[in-house]
């Protein structure tokens, strides 16, 4: 019995050693049979098999599979060509630009029925200032500020007198300057009225004041020399020509004393007034037809022409109406383009002439902006603000003052009345306007 218990144990101990042997045995096969590459370390991809690989199977007979390890696809790099490297071209300079105001206005005359209501008996002095005060904030937003003054200011030797033979106060140019006006131009078909004497006093007393003055000259070197003024580091030339002076000859041997309609001379004052310094070119034109509301072909030919000559804005007087505006592209020497402005007529400004519109004008706006990378001049906003002449007689005399159209009907509008004003002219002035705005746009 002892026996037999100590060979049981020995026995089953010779079974386990080979059962233990055998499992060893599988291991080591089953490692030598697993060719699967090793994962890669430190991130790198590994090579990918070929689609003709096959991996061999795992699987033990006793059933114990050894995991594979996971593998990380690798990721998907597209090849960018190398781009050829050529040096950036430098960013072209935002342009930078000054700006300034231009303001103009139309004729401003002098009837009869003008003077008696403006004198002051106690001072023996004319003040006519009032003319100008409800449209005096507008024109304060000028830099240039300009007007066609179509009378003589010659004096009191000389009678005041209106049509068809001018002469106003001098106190005139008080209230033109009170007004906000720095510019006045002289060449217009009245220039003459009162000759060759009444044309050197006029002048004489307009040098009183800081004006700039063009068209009309006490001699030749005056009338050859440039008018430039600047605003805001902006320059701007002026002219100013006439075609004709009803009739009345220039005086004897003094042709510059008025400067006239000459195309072949105008053309070149434009290029001397531009290499003397000017940015941009104003003329202040006395052409066309009287009432008559729209531009004739000469008028536009003869406008048109100067633009393309170098001219950047025509101002035009005369017809005693307002006439449309037009803005035109041309093409300079160096092959820029560029605009030109042609105002054809701004009506009168003040004057005793009623109907027909001929108590209506224009304040121009035009905001000119330099370049200051290329000097080149552009136009910004253009606007064109219609004006009446209000005529009211409070005693024996008239009275006049200029409204600025749209304001004022804005504020009648709003509730504001004028108390000098009726509702015949508020309906009549609203029925003007947009007769006036149509007018103004069968050019644009």
């Amino acid at each position: 019995m002892r026996r037999k218990r100590q060979r049981k144990p020995v026995f089953l101990s010779f079974i386990l050693l080979l059962l233990a042997a055998a499992g060893v045995s599988f291991i080591i096969i089953a490692t030598l049979m697993d060719d699967t590459p090793a994962k890669p370390a430190n991130g790198q991809v590994a090579e990918t098999a070929s689609p003709g690989d096959k991996h061999p199977d795992t699987t033990s007979k006793i059933g114990i599979q050894e995991p594979e390890a996971a593998a990380t696809p690798p990721p998907t790099v597209t090849p960018s060509p190398s781009p050829s490297v050529s040096p950036s071209p430098s960013p072209s300079p935002e342009p930078a630009f000054i700006e300034a105001e231009w303001v103009a206005v139309g004729d401003v005359m002098m009837h009869k029925p003008q003077v008696p209501g403006a004198y002051d008996a106690k001072t023996k002095t004319y003040n006519f200032n009032s003319y100008f005060t409800e449209v005096k904030p507008i024109l304060s937003q000028g830099d240039w500020v300009l007007a066609n003054l179509e009378t003589p200011v010659a004096g009191s030797s000389y009678g005041y007198t209106g049509y068809p033979s001018f002469n106003s106060p001098v106190e005139l140019l008080d209230a033109l300057e009170y007004a906000g006006f720095n510019i006045l131009t002289t060449a217009n078909n009245h220039s003459l009225d009162k000759g060759g004497k009444g044309l050197l006093r006029t002048l004489d007393n307009l040098k009183k004041y800081k004006f700039a003055i063009k068209g009309t000259a006490a001699s030749q070197a005056e009338a050859d020399k440039n008018v430039i003024i600047e605003k805001n580091g902006i320059k701007m030339g002026l002219l100013s020509y006439t075609y004709g002076t009803n009739g009345i000859p220039l005086p004897q041997g003094k042709p510059y004393m008025v400067s006239l309609i000459d195309e072949k001379k105008m053309v070149a004052d434009i290029a001397k007034t531009k290499a003397a310094g000017a940015d941009f070119v104003t003329i202040a034109l006395h052409f066309g037809i009287e009432y008559q509301t729209q531009p004739n072909d000469e008028q536009k030919r003869l406008a048109r022409k100067l633009v393309a000559a170098g001219a950047d804005i025509i101002a035009g007087s005369h017809p005693h109406v307002i006439q449309p505006y037009e803005v035109l592209e041309t093409t300079d020497e160096a092959g820029k383009t560029r605009q030109g402005l042609i105002i054809y007529s701004m009506g009168n400004f003040i004057s005793n002439q009623r109907d027909d519109t001929k108590d209506y004008g224009i304040i121009y706006k035009v905001l000119i902006r330099k370049n200051i990378a290329d000097h080149t001049i552009q136009f910004g906003e253009i606007e064109a603000i219609p004006t009446w002449v209000h005529r009211y007689q409070p005693d024996n005399n008239y009275r006049y003052r200029i409204l600025p159209v749209e304001q004022t009907l804005e504020a009648f509008a709003s509730g504001t009345k004028d108390v000098l004003l009726s509702t015949a002219d508020y309906n009549a002035m609203e029925n003007t306007l947009k007769q006036l705005r149509k007018r103004l746009s069968t050019m644009k």
